[in-house]
């Protein structure tokens, strides 16, 4: 009888913590998805009943407001634009930063710890404080104002992380398989390239959507390196909708909403490598 007692205590406990931390967790969901959903709501109404109307369904969908935010102030251009600096940073990132770390994890020479710990301390300087100097370099290599000088600091600002986390990775790969290769003819690129990268998905998923994150949302990079609007990236464009007294909240949230769909796309796309990456160790600490 004793024992039935202590199994039924223990069951019930097993139900109500597990109740009490789903609860919690669907309250820390609806509290993130609630102001996505707002925006998304927000971005069908009128600028009076934008407020007027807190229901997140509309009486009217005003779809016509994502094609005037398309319109409004070169939004496609600056769309296009992040498109190409985010794949170009970021396929930037992921061929230097994994050549670096297969480096720094199999390669012994003069001065590769040394070289590593630099890396790993430009993990502690913010963007902000190399601004001074990244406008002073891009100017004498006269390379400010234009598309390829963004790109070169967006790739240099994603590197040191990304180097930690794929030497990370490769670190714990068995040297077999690389013995193997080597013995089939493979020199140190081909093994980089047919045994390290086909095997690092997870951690290069990882390094993807974190970088891709990073330069589609960049913004106050590109003020500083950009005098031609027509370069400038999507984060930018989004200021047409606000103005110094009066801010176009429908098209506002049209635009953010355009603006948010291409990286949810790649998470939900990348997601089980992500995952999967996470779990392996792909991030530390």
């Amino acid at each position: 009888m004793c024992g039935v007692k202590h199994v039924f205590y223990y069951k019930s406990k097993k139900i109500v913590v597990n109740t009490l931390i789903h609860l919690f967790l669907i309250s820390v969901a609806i509290t993130c998805l609630y102001p996505l959903l707002w925006m998304i709501s927000s971005s069908l109404k009128t600028q009076d009943m934008i407020f007027k109307d807190i229901s997140l369904i509309p009486n009217q969908f005003r779809l016509e407001n994502y094609v005037l935010a398309w319109k409004e102030g070169g939004f496609g251009r600056n769309f296009f634009n992040s498109i190409i600096y985010t794949v170009s940073v970021v396929f930037g990132i992921v061929i230097i930063s994994s050549m670096a770390a297969y480096a720094f994890s199999r390669l012994r020479f003069v001065g590769s710890k040394f070289l590593f710990i630099i890396f790993m301390a430009a993990m502690m300087i913010p963007i902000p404080g190399s601004f001074v100097a990244l406008y002073v370099l891009l100017n004498k290599l006269h390379l400010r104002n234009t598309p390829i000088g963004y790109i070169l600091c967006m790739i240099n600002v994603g590197l040191s992380t990304s180097i930690f986390l794929l030497k990370t990775f490769f670190d714990k790969m068995p040297k077999e398989l690389e013995d193997a290769a080597r013995i089939d003819g493979c020199s140190k690129i081909g093994i980089w390239w047919h045994v390290a990268l086909p095997l690092a998905k997870p951690v290069l998923a990882v390094v993807v959507v974190f970088n891709a994150l990073a330069v589609w949302n960049e913004y106050i990079l590109a003020l500083i390196i950009f005098d031609n609007r027509k370069f400038m990236p999507l984060q930018v464009a989004l200021q047409s909708f606000q103005g110094e007294f009066v801010t176009n909240y429908p098209l506002l949230m049209a635009g953010l909403t355009i603006t948010a769909l291409p990286i949810i796309l790649v998470y939900l796309l990348m997601q089980k490598y992500i995952i999967k990456g996470v779990t392996q160790g792909a991030i530390v600490g």
